[in-house]
């Protein structure tokens, strides 16, 4: 009896990460809102180096002295697939191997100030058990750049 009810229960929490999945194929409202990338909700899955410098639970730092086309190719090479890239603005998204959620990574050019602001989020769920911090980085780290 008790094997039959866990089975259950593993069904049912396979099923609602499959449904979430899914729900996650949808993109959000992408793009820049008055040349900035949008801000992140209110909840630990996402970060921007556009965020509050005091707001630690969503800021990151922003890509400094870095090449364009070398962030396209590190994005490329950590599993990013680009979606857009005019040259000033780029969309990429990443979606998890088991249950395809898909999280969107967007950068923005500030040519004038030598950065690349970056923002990397989940489409669906609260906590990314910082999933979205660790990939901004490790695609810091691919690139070899400075922080400012």
């Amino acid at each position: 009896m008790l094997g039959m009810i866990l089975a259950v229960l593993v069904v049912l929490f396979v099923g609602l990460f499959a449904v979430r999945g899914f729900q996650s194929q949808t993109p959000p409202e992408l793009g820049l809102v008055g040349g900035y990338l949008r801000t992140c909700p209110d909840k630990p899955n996402c970060v921007s180096s556009e965020a509050a410098s005091d707001d630690s639970l969503h800021a990151i730092a922003p890509f400094s002295n870095a090449d364009w086309q070398m962030l396209r190719q590190a994005i490329e090479a950590t599993g990013g697939k680009i979606e857009l890239d005019d040259g000033e603005y780029m969309h990429a998204t990443f979606t998890s191997p088991l249950f395809r959620f898909v999280d969107d990574v967007e950068l923005r050019l500030d040519a004038s100030k030598g950065l690349i602001h970056v923002r990397s989020g989940s489409r669906v769920g609260h906590s990314d058990l910082g999933v979205n911090r660790k990939r901004v980085e490790t695609i810091r780290d691919r690139m070899g750049v400075n922080r400012p």
